[in-house]
This record gives C-alpha cells, structure tokens and sequence, in this order.
C-alpha cells in the first residue's frame, strides 16, 4: 500500500523544500512525471510557492478556486505537476513554468499568459497502432497519435495544451539546445556538438560536456522555445 506521506529527509534533491522543517512531506500520487521529476500540488503550493500555510489552506484553494495544469483544472492536492508542466491560477491572473533552477531543482517562474498555451515535451517512444498510425508516448504521459514517420525517440515538440496539437518538431541534432533532465549535470543549457551512438558531447560556456542521449531534453534550434526564468 502506497502512503500518502514520505518522510523529508528522502526526497528527491530535485525538490527545494526545507529537510529538516517536519518530518513528513506530502508524497505525490503516481502519474505523468518520474519521481524525481515532479511534485505534488500541495509541496509547491505550500513549501515552494508559499501560497499556504497547511494542506487544508491548499485542498480549499483546489475546490473553491479554478487551478489548471496544462489547461485542466486539478482538485487532488497530490497531484503530481513536474518539468515544463504549466501552472495556471486564473482568478489572480498569475501564471508558471516549471523548470529548474540552477542547481537543478524544480521551481516554478513566472510566465505570460500568452505562454500557458504552448509546451515543450520529449517524446520517450514510439509504438505502431494500426495502418499509417504511430502513437508518440511523452514524457509528460501523453499519447499523441500520427501519421508522419519522422518522429523519433528523443526529438521535442512544442504543443499547445490542452488540444496537444503539434505546432513545431525539433529533431535531435548537431546545433540544437538542449537542458540536461539528469546526470550529474542536472539543469545545465547547451548546445549538440556531437552524437556518437547513445552519448551526446555538448559544448556549454566554452567547455565540452559527455553525456547520455536520455539525460537529454531539447528545447530548441537557435535559441530555447520557451522562456526559462522569469
């Protein structure tokens, strides 16, 4: 049986929250991001955000107040809401990205509302469902059914949320910026030198990185889709 709490002292580095503060934190149910790549709405509004005081300042605000991830509105303060989800609170007009910081942990900045709209994710695989029809499986837990066959594992798309209508394909290739969602090198920004097999050589701040393809999220071609800080 799952628990609905964790003890602080285990969480994820991922998170920047106080280890020492109480010893249970609020565990995130199980859904669309990794572990260590997500959080549950009611650590960010609370311990992140400082919007709340107490889990049932933050269960109020869920069921009296429109909160929408991506375009959808939440009620379950264990949701979990990770990497480039968008956080949208419409009655204060106050709007978020998710990334990282740079010591690589999950904050949320402040974006335009024009900006809730759009959203890059990675596509971590693909599977043949039927004649001409390729499902694309995301990183966020989204499937998005195609037709085209350039797709590939590893490439980003920038998509509109909700609807999840493709609006850019960017491929994996020499040239393109990318931010680092694992390694030792969490959060880092650069750009593909190379690709040799499963490793990718990056070339940030006039040194060269070595790293693996699935630490790998592209954001872009000449420059990031999406902003990264407010």
């Amino acid at each position: 049986m799952v628990k609905n709490h964790l003890k602080r002292l285990v969480i994820p580095k991922t998170w920047r929250v106080e280890r020492k503060l109480t010893k249970f934190i609020t565990r995130p149910n199980a859904g669309a991001h990794p572990f260590e790549l997500g959080t549950s709405l009611n650590v960010l509004f609370r311990d992140v955000l400082g919007y709340c005081k107490t889990t049932k300042e933050v269960k109020s605000i869920l069921q009296d107040k429109e909160v929408l991830v991506d375009g959808k509105r939440r009620y379950d303060y264990r949701y979990i809401i990770g990497f480039m989800d968008i956080l949208s609170i419409p009655s204060i007009n106050e709007h978020f990205r998710i990334v990282f910081d740079e010591k690589g942990r999950l904050v949320p900045i402040k974006i335009k509302k024009d900006e809730t709209e759009q959203k890059i994710v990675k596509i971590n695989g693909k599977t043949v469902v039927g004649k001409n029809k390729v499902q694309l499986n995301l990183n966020d837990g989204r499937n998005i059914l195609v037709k085209d066959t350039k797709y590939k594992v590893g490439d980003s798309l920038l998509i509109k949320v909700p609807s999840q209508e493709i609006i850019q394909h960017i491929k994996m290739e020499k040239g393109n910026h990318v931010i680092l969602i694992g390694g030792k090198h969490r959060a880092l920004i650069g750009e593909i030198e190379e690709i040799k097999d499963n490793k990718i050589i990056l070339k940030t701040d006039n040194k060269k990185i070595q790293t693996l393809k699935k630490f790998i999220f592209i954001l872009g071609d000449k420059k990031p889709l999406v902003s990264l800080s407010s």
